[in-house]
C-alpha cells in the first residue's frame, strides 16, 4: 500500500461517477447535437463535480463520451484511465439496458451484486447513469429506451491488479462506488473487494476461507490446505474489515493467515494491521514472554527491542514459544469479534513461507489432504 502523504488530502471521483459524467454527456448530445463541456452531475449525496470531456463523437443513433478518471490523491490503480460511454439509441420500450465495452468485465460467478452474465456495473452506478437519462429524456421530451456501453482502455491488464480475476469478473475493471466520490487513503475499494469474496465463496458453496495479510502467508496458507481460489482472501492489513462482515455472512470456518509482526498486533486487539495505524506494544509482548516463564534478562531485551521479528528470535534463542502463544491469543481477538459466526483458526508465516505456528477452535485439520 502506497504512504500517505502529509497535509491535506484531495478528494476524487470513482469510475461510477466518470462513466455517469460521459453518459449525460453523450445522451445530451444525442438529443440535442451539443456535448455540454464540462458536463456536471449530481452525487447521491449533493456534491455536484464537472468534468471536462477527452472524448466527444456523435453518428447515425450513437454518440460517445468521455473523461479521465481523478482519483485525487488515492493511490487507486484506475486514476488516470479514460472512462469511455458509447449510447445508442434503442427499440421503444426497451428502456435503459447497460453493457461491457473494452476494458470492463463480465461477472462468471455467483454472489456478486448482479447475475451471472451482467457487465460488471454496478448498481450505484447504474443507478447514477439512469438518473441521467431519465433527466436528459425530459428535458428534450425524449423516450429514455438507450443502451449504454461503458469502455475502459487498458482495463483488461489494469484488473490484473485487483481482485476482478478471482472474483470471476473477466475481461476487465468494474465500474463501482456508491458515493461518487473517492476518499483518500480510504481503502474502501480494498474492503469491497474482501466482502464481494466472501459473497463469492459463499455462492459457489465453499465452507472455509483464508484471509491472508500478503503474499507470502497466502501462497503458504493455500498450498497447506489445497485451497481453491475463491477461499483466498487478500485481507491485507483489514482484518477487522474481514471478520466484521463474515459476522453478518458466516462461513463455518475461516482461518487467518499472516506473518508474527501483523498477528501481534490482532494478538493486541488491533483490526487494522498497517503500520501506520497501529504498533506492536513491546511493554505488552514482554508481559507475555514473562507468562511464558522467559527470564529477567529476555524480558528486558523485549521492551528495547526495535521489531516483532527481533522478539521471534529472541525469544528462538530461549526455546519461548512465543509464536504459538500470539496465535492463540490473535484467535481469541478474532473470536470476540466475529462473535461465534464462525469457527476461527491463527496461522503464522515467517518470511520463508513457513507455517512456524497454528491455533484454532473447530476441526481444521479436516481441510488438511492427507
Amino acid at each position: 500500500m502506497s504512504k500517505k502523504p502529509d497535509g491535506p488530502l484531495r478528494k476524487g471521483w470513482t469510475t461510477g461517477a466518470c462513466a455517469t459524467a460521459a453518459t449525460r454527456a453523450a445522451w445530451q448530445a444525442l438529443l440535442s447535437g451539443d456535448f455540454p463541456d464540462p458536463v456536471t452531475i449530481t452525487l447521491p449525496r449533493g456534491e455536484t463535480p464537472s468534468f471536462a470531456l477527452i472524448k466527444s463523437e456523435i453518428g447515425d443513433g450513437w454518440a460517445r463520451a468521455s473523461v479521465i478518471k481523478d482519483a485525487g490523491d488515492d493511490p487507486d490503480v484506475t486514476h488516470g484511465a479514460e472512462i469511455i460511454a458509447t449510447i445508442r439509441r434503442a427499440k421503444t420500450g426497451v428502456g435503459i439496458t447497460f453493457h461491457a465495452g473494452d476494458g470492463v468485465g463480465m461477472i462468471t460467478k455467483p454472489g456478486l451484486p448482479l447475475p451471472v452474465g451482467e457487465a460488471a456495473i454496478n448498481p450505484k452506478p447504474r443507478e447514477m447513469m439512469t438518473q441521467q437519462i431519465i433527466e436528459i429524456a425530459n428535458k428534450f421530451n425524449a423516450a429514455p429506451d438507450v443502451e449504454i456501453e461503458i469502455s475502459i482502455p487498458g482495463g483488461q491488464e489494469i484488473a490484473q491488479k485487483t481482485w476482478n480475476p478471482r472474483l470471476g469478473i473477466l475481461g476487465g475493471l468494474s465500474v463501482l462506488g456508491t458515493t461518487g466520490v473517492v476518499i483518500p487513503f480510504s481503502c474502501s475499494a480494498w474492503i469491497h473487494s474482501i466482502h464481494r469474496g466472501i459473497d463469492v465463496a459463499r455462492a459457489t458453496g465453499r465452507n472455509h476461507v483464508a484471509g491472508a495479510t500478503g503474499k507470502t502467508s497466502e501462497a503458504a496458507i493455500r498450498k497447506f490446505y489445497n485451497l481453491p481460489e475463491e477461499a483466498i482472501l487478500d485481507m491485507g492489513d483489514f482484518v477487522g474489515g474481514m471478520l466484521k462482515y463474515l459476522r453478518r455472512n458466516p462461513v463455518e470456518y475461516v482461518t487467518i493467515s499472516g506473518g508474527f509482526a501483523k498477528l501481534v498486533k490482532l494478538a493486541q486487539g488491533h483490526m487494522d494491521l498497517h503500520s501506520s495505524r497501529s504498533e506492536v506494544d513491546f511493554t505488552k509482548l514482554a508481559e507475555t514472554v514473562a507468562a511464558l516463564g522467559g527470564d529477567d534478562k529476555l524480558i528486558s531485551e523485549i521492551i528495547k527491542a526495535n521489531t516483532a521479528k527481533q522478539v521471534l528470535e529472541l525469544c528462538a534463542s530461549k526455546n519461548v514459544d512465543i509464536a504459538g502463544t500470539i496465535a492463540r491469543q490473535a484467535g481469541e481477538t478474532a473470536r470476540a469479534t466475529i462473535d461465534g459466526a464462525c469457527a476461527v483458526e491463527v496461522v503464522i508465516i515467517d518470511r520463508n513461507g513457513t507455517i512456524i505456528a497454528r491455533a484454532g477452535h473447530g476441526d481444521f485439520n479436516a481441510f488438511k489432504p492427507a
